[in-house]
Protein backbone atom coordinates (compact mmCIF):
# COMPACT_ATOMS: atom_id res chain seq x y z
CA UNK A 1 0.00 0.00 0.00
CA UNK A 2 1.65 3.29 -1.07
CA UNK A 3 2.17 5.50 1.67
CA UNK A 4 0.20 9.06 2.00
CA UNK A 5 1.57 11.64 3.56
CA UNK A 6 -0.31 13.33 6.61
CA UNK A 7 -1.93 16.19 5.37
CA UNK A 8 -1.96 15.16 1.69
CA UNK A 9 -5.54 15.46 1.08
CA UNK A 10 -5.43 19.15 2.47
CA UNK A 11 -2.49 20.03 0.24
CA UNK A 12 -4.66 18.86 -2.87
CA UNK A 13 -7.96 20.18 -1.95
CA UNK A 14 -7.98 24.56 -2.59
CA UNK A 15 -11.47 24.46 -0.54
CA UNK A 16 -9.96 22.74 2.55
CA UNK A 17 -8.55 24.13 5.25
CA UNK A 18 -5.54 21.66 6.91
CA UNK A 19 -6.35 21.06 10.56
CA UNK A 20 -3.98 24.12 11.77
CA UNK A 21 -6.20 26.72 9.16
CA UNK A 22 -3.76 26.43 6.25
CA UNK A 23 -4.84 26.67 2.93
CA UNK A 24 -1.81 25.20 1.18
CA UNK A 25 -2.59 25.62 -2.29
CA UNK A 26 -2.87 29.42 -1.54
CA UNK A 27 0.72 29.04 -0.18
CA UNK A 28 1.75 27.29 -3.12
CA UNK A 29 1.00 30.80 -5.33
CA UNK A 30 2.39 32.45 -3.17
CA UNK A 31 5.74 30.91 -3.58
CA UNK A 32 5.14 31.28 -6.98
CA UNK A 33 5.14 34.82 -6.97
CA UNK A 34 8.48 34.67 -5.31
CA UNK A 35 10.03 32.67 -7.65
CA UNK A 36 8.94 35.72 -10.37
CA UNK A 37 10.92 38.81 -11.37
CA UNK A 38 10.98 41.60 -9.11
CA UNK A 39 8.13 44.90 -9.95
CA UNK A 40 7.74 47.63 -7.60
CA UNK A 41 5.88 50.71 -7.29
CA UNK A 42 6.49 54.06 -5.75
CA UNK A 43 4.10 56.61 -4.36
CA UNK A 44 5.26 60.12 -4.11
CA UNK A 45 3.22 63.43 -3.91
CA UNK A 46 3.37 64.50 -7.35
CA UNK A 47 2.76 60.87 -8.97
CA UNK A 48 3.03 57.33 -8.89
CA UNK A 49 6.12 55.01 -10.52
CA UNK A 50 5.88 51.63 -11.74
CA UNK A 51 9.14 49.52 -12.67
CA UNK A 52 9.72 45.62 -13.39
CA UNK A 53 12.88 43.75 -14.14
CA UNK A 54 12.63 41.98 -17.49
CA UNK A 55 15.12 39.12 -18.17
CA UNK A 56 15.12 38.39 -22.57
CA UNK A 57 16.03 34.50 -22.29
CA UNK A 58 16.97 33.70 -25.91
CA UNK A 59 18.65 36.35 -28.35
CA UNK A 60 15.76 34.85 -31.06
CA UNK A 61 13.20 36.40 -28.60
CA UNK A 62 11.22 39.70 -30.04
CA UNK A 63 11.88 42.04 -26.68
CA UNK A 64 8.47 44.01 -27.05
CA UNK A 65 6.59 40.71 -26.55
CA UNK A 66 8.10 40.27 -23.14
CA UNK A 67 5.48 42.75 -21.00
CA UNK A 68 5.50 43.32 -17.26
CA UNK A 69 3.68 46.74 -16.84
CA UNK A 70 0.04 47.06 -18.45
CA UNK A 71 -2.20 49.93 -18.95
CA UNK A 72 -5.47 49.14 -17.57
CA UNK A 73 -7.25 52.33 -18.40
CA UNK A 74 -5.97 55.95 -19.31
CA UNK A 75 -5.59 56.59 -15.38
CA UNK A 76 -4.23 53.12 -14.15
CA UNK A 77 -1.54 50.89 -14.61
CA UNK A 78 -0.34 47.66 -13.16
CA UNK A 79 2.69 45.86 -12.79
CA UNK A 80 2.79 41.71 -12.03
CA UNK A 81 5.00 39.33 -10.80
CA UNK A 82 4.96 35.46 -10.74
CA UNK A 83 3.18 33.26 -13.44
CA UNK A 84 2.59 36.45 -15.97
CA UNK A 85 0.08 34.59 -17.99
CA UNK A 86 -1.99 34.58 -14.95
CA UNK A 87 -1.56 37.97 -14.48
CA UNK A 88 -2.53 38.85 -18.04
CA UNK A 89 -5.64 37.94 -17.47
CA UNK A 90 -6.48 39.14 -14.32
CA UNK A 91 -5.44 42.43 -16.12
CA UNK A 92 -7.77 41.52 -18.67
CA UNK A 93 -10.80 41.77 -16.26
CA UNK A 94 -9.42 44.74 -15.00
CA UNK A 95 -9.93 46.58 -18.25
CA UNK A 96 -13.11 45.34 -18.38
CA UNK A 97 -13.99 46.45 -14.82
CA UNK A 98 -12.46 49.81 -15.93
CA UNK A 99 -14.82 50.28 -18.93
CA UNK A 100 -17.88 48.73 -17.32
CA UNK A 101 -17.57 52.01 -14.97
CA UNK A 102 -17.16 54.36 -17.34
CA UNK A 103 -20.21 52.69 -19.40
CA UNK A 104 -21.94 52.70 -16.14
CA UNK A 105 -21.41 55.70 -14.11
CA UNK A 106 -19.69 58.27 -16.83
CA UNK A 107 -16.41 58.48 -14.84
CA UNK A 108 -13.40 56.81 -14.73
CA UNK A 109 -13.19 54.56 -11.81
CA UNK A 110 -11.31 54.87 -9.05
CA UNK A 111 -8.16 53.14 -8.08
CA UNK A 112 -8.84 51.97 -5.05
CA UNK A 113 -11.98 50.30 -6.07
CA UNK A 114 -10.14 48.62 -9.18
CA UNK A 115 -7.65 47.08 -6.59
CA UNK A 116 -10.49 45.66 -4.67
CA UNK A 117 -12.55 44.07 -7.72
CA UNK A 118 -8.76 42.27 -8.46
CA UNK A 119 -8.81 41.14 -5.00
CA UNK A 120 -12.35 40.05 -5.25
CA UNK A 121 -11.90 37.84 -8.09
CA UNK A 122 -8.45 36.39 -6.48
CA UNK A 123 -10.34 35.25 -3.46
CA UNK A 124 -12.90 33.99 -5.34
CA UNK A 125 -10.56 30.98 -6.81
CA UNK A 126 -9.41 30.31 -2.95
CA UNK A 127 -13.19 29.12 -2.76
CA UNK A 128 -14.32 26.65 -5.21
CA UNK A 129 -12.97 23.11 -6.10
CA UNK A 130 -11.88 22.87 -9.88
CA UNK A 131 -9.68 25.86 -9.65
CA UNK A 132 -6.21 27.10 -8.46
CA UNK A 133 -5.58 30.55 -7.35
CA UNK A 134 -3.53 33.03 -9.28
CA UNK A 135 -0.01 32.45 -8.93
CA UNK A 136 0.32 36.41 -9.51
CA UNK A 137 0.86 39.39 -7.51
CA UNK A 138 -0.11 42.79 -9.46
CA UNK A 139 1.01 46.17 -8.23
CA UNK A 140 -2.00 48.12 -9.16
CA UNK A 141 -1.48 52.19 -9.27
CA UNK A 142 -2.81 55.39 -10.38
CA UNK A 143 -4.17 58.99 -9.74
CA UNK A 144 -7.87 60.05 -9.04
CA UNK A 145 -8.74 63.24 -7.67
CA UNK A 146 -5.17 64.71 -8.12
CA UNK A 147 -3.85 62.27 -5.64
CA UNK A 148 -1.60 59.06 -6.09
CA UNK A 149 -2.44 55.65 -5.06
CA UNK A 150 -0.66 52.16 -5.24
CA UNK A 151 -2.18 48.78 -4.03
CA UNK A 152 -1.01 45.26 -3.99
CA UNK A 153 -2.98 42.48 -4.80
CA UNK A 154 -1.91 38.82 -3.76
CA UNK A 155 -2.63 35.29 -4.24
CA UNK A 156 -5.24 35.35 -1.50
CA UNK A 157 -7.22 38.03 -2.35
CA UNK A 158 -5.84 40.41 0.15
CA UNK A 159 -5.59 44.22 -0.87
CA UNK A 160 -3.89 46.50 0.59
CA UNK A 161 -2.33 50.35 -0.01
CA UNK A 162 1.36 50.88 0.21
CA UNK A 163 3.77 54.03 0.16
CA UNK A 164 6.01 51.68 -2.08
CA UNK A 165 6.35 47.58 -1.94
CA UNK A 166 8.60 45.32 -4.17
CA UNK A 167 7.00 41.88 -5.29
CA UNK A 168 8.77 39.24 -6.83
CA UNK A 169 12.20 37.46 -6.28
CA UNK A 170 14.05 40.37 -5.13
CA UNK A 171 10.64 41.95 -2.64
CA UNK A 172 13.04 41.78 0.70
CA UNK A 173 16.13 43.39 -0.70
CA UNK A 174 14.72 46.08 -2.28
CA UNK A 175 12.13 46.48 0.66
CA UNK A 176 14.86 46.75 2.93
CA UNK A 177 16.09 49.27 0.39
CA UNK A 178 12.99 51.32 0.47
CA UNK A 179 13.27 51.66 4.30
CA UNK A 180 16.22 53.36 4.22
CA UNK A 181 15.75 55.63 1.02
CA UNK A 182 12.17 56.19 0.84
CA UNK A 183 10.77 59.96 1.39
CA UNK A 184 7.21 60.66 0.24
CA UNK A 185 8.51 64.44 -0.49
CA UNK A 186 10.47 62.97 -3.46
CA UNK A 187 9.84 64.93 -6.58
CA UNK A 188 8.42 62.44 -9.33
CA UNK A 189 11.99 62.43 -11.50
CA UNK A 190 13.60 61.72 -8.53
CA UNK A 191 11.31 58.92 -7.55
CA UNK A 192 11.72 57.17 -11.15
CA UNK A 193 15.51 57.28 -10.36
CA UNK A 194 15.08 55.60 -7.00
CA UNK A 195 12.89 53.15 -8.18
CA UNK A 196 16.24 52.20 -10.79
CA UNK A 197 18.48 52.55 -8.21
CA UNK A 198 16.53 49.89 -6.15
CA UNK A 199 15.95 47.38 -9.16
CA UNK A 200 19.80 47.90 -9.26
CA UNK A 201 20.03 45.86 -6.25
CA UNK A 202 18.42 42.58 -7.58
CA UNK A 203 19.28 43.01 -11.20
CA UNK A 204 22.02 40.54 -12.66
CA UNK A 205 25.31 42.31 -14.26
CA UNK A 206 25.26 46.27 -15.23
CA UNK A 207 21.30 47.88 -15.11
CA UNK A 208 20.08 48.56 -19.48
CA UNK A 209 17.26 49.07 -20.80
CA UNK A 210 17.10 45.15 -22.11
CA UNK A 211 16.64 44.60 -18.03
CA UNK A 212 14.08 47.39 -16.84
CA UNK A 213 10.57 48.43 -17.83
CA UNK A 214 9.47 51.41 -16.28
CA UNK A 215 5.70 53.75 -16.19
CA UNK A 216 4.69 56.65 -14.75
CA UNK A 217 1.40 58.35 -13.58
CA UNK A 218 2.16 62.08 -12.64
CA UNK A 219 -0.81 63.27 -10.66
CA UNK A 220 -0.58 66.76 -12.59
CA UNK A 221 -2.30 65.03 -15.96
CA UNK A 222 -3.69 61.64 -14.61
CA UNK A 223 -2.17 59.74 -17.22
CA UNK A 224 -0.45 56.30 -17.44
CA UNK A 225 2.98 57.25 -19.57
CA UNK A 226 5.39 54.07 -20.22
CA UNK A 227 8.66 54.96 -20.49
CA UNK A 228 10.13 54.59 -24.34
CA UNK A 229 14.08 53.20 -24.30
CA UNK A 230 15.40 56.65 -25.27
CA UNK A 231 14.03 58.20 -21.91
CA UNK A 232 14.89 55.03 -19.76
CA UNK A 233 18.75 55.55 -21.68
CA UNK A 234 18.89 59.27 -20.16
CA UNK A 235 17.66 57.76 -16.22
CA UNK A 236 19.94 55.18 -16.63
CA UNK A 237 23.03 57.15 -17.57
CA UNK A 238 21.65 59.97 -14.62
CA UNK A 239 22.10 57.46 -11.92
CA UNK A 240 25.69 56.80 -12.53
CA UNK A 241 27.79 53.17 -12.39
CA UNK A 242 27.18 51.19 -9.56
CA UNK A 243 29.51 51.46 -6.71
CA UNK A 244 31.61 49.03 -6.20
CA UNK A 245 31.51 46.74 -2.70
CA UNK A 246 34.18 47.19 -0.44
CA UNK A 247 35.93 44.25 1.01
CA UNK A 248 35.13 43.51 4.54
CA UNK A 249 37.60 44.55 7.03
CA UNK A 250 39.55 41.86 8.77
Amino acid sequence: MAFVPPGAGYDRAITVFSPDGKLFQVQYAQEAVKRGLTALGIKVNEGVVLAAEKRVRSKLTEEVSIEKIFQIDEHIGAAASGLIADARVLIDHARIEAQINRLRYDEPISVQALAKRIGDIKQLYTQHGGVRPFGARLLIAGVDGKEAHLFETDPSGVVAAYRCQAIGGGAQSVTEFFERQYDEKLSLDDATLLALEALRTVVEGELDIDKVEMAIIPTKTGRFVKLSPEELTKYIKRLGPKSPVKPAKE
